[in-house]
């Protein structure tokens, strides 16, 4: 299968902070992934509770590859929420949500230097986290008798796929993880070397 559905994409590690001042006013910045909505809010939410005394808590966060949401709180329109996705844009990321805090300093930065420190506060973050690629995977559950199981998970370790859950009942089950343009390779190889004598049932699909 070669379905242009399956694409790898760009994602965090991990959860990040950093920070730096500009013009007496400290901003700190926030990352994390976040594979809902809900989880996108929850952890901006929580960065507003953690600096419910500072003066803005922006943020931005991407789902999937369209949805894209921010918010300046209380900052110029344009100049704060916007910058920080268009960070997240530039880094090709998707299911990722960052949070810039801003404590006032007393000196005005003007619409470029908010734009400016806000895209910076979001930067300094995403690279704390650190940027990893995520790879589409289709998985089988593949069951058979003991010495067929055998001479099939070596088969397939040795094309690259990745084996999982191994059960050993009346007849050994496992699941094999393959990337979907070797669905078609996974199905000819299994009745082959077991002449037909297995069962493969589809099961979801994953990024990992």
């Amino acid at each position: 299968m070669d379905s242009p559905k399956y694409h790898p994409y760009s994602t965090l590690q991990r959860e990040g902070r950093d920070e730096f001042s500009a013009s007496r006013s400290r901003f700190i910045g926030y990352a994390a992934p976040a594979a809902s909505e809900e989880e996108a809010l929850a952890f901006i939410e929580s960065i507003r509770k953690k600096h419910w005394d500072a003066t803005h808590n922006v943020g931005a966060y991407t789902l999937g590859a369209a949805r894209e949401r921010y918010s300046d709180d209380g900052e110029p329109q344009g100049t704060a929420g916007l910058p920080a996705l268009g960070v997240i844009r530039k880094e090709g990321l998707r299911d990722v949500v960052v949070v810039v805090t801003r404590y006032f300093g007393g000196v005005k930065l003007g619409a470029g230097g908010l734009t400016r420190a806000y895209a910076r506060g979001a930067k300094i973050a995403l690279d704390d986290a650190g940027i990893i690629e995520r790879r589409p995977y289709l998985s089988f559950r593949v069951q058979t008798d003991y010495p067929l199981a055998e001479k099939l998970r070596r088969e397939f370790a040795a094309r690259g796929y990745l084996i999982e859950d191994v059960a050993y009942l009346e007849e050994v089950a496992f699941t094999a993880l393959v990337p979907p343009e070797e669905e078609g390779g996974l199905y000819a190889l299994a009745a082959e070397l077991t002449a037909g004598r297995c069962t493969v049932t589809p099961g979801p699909e994953l990024y990992l």
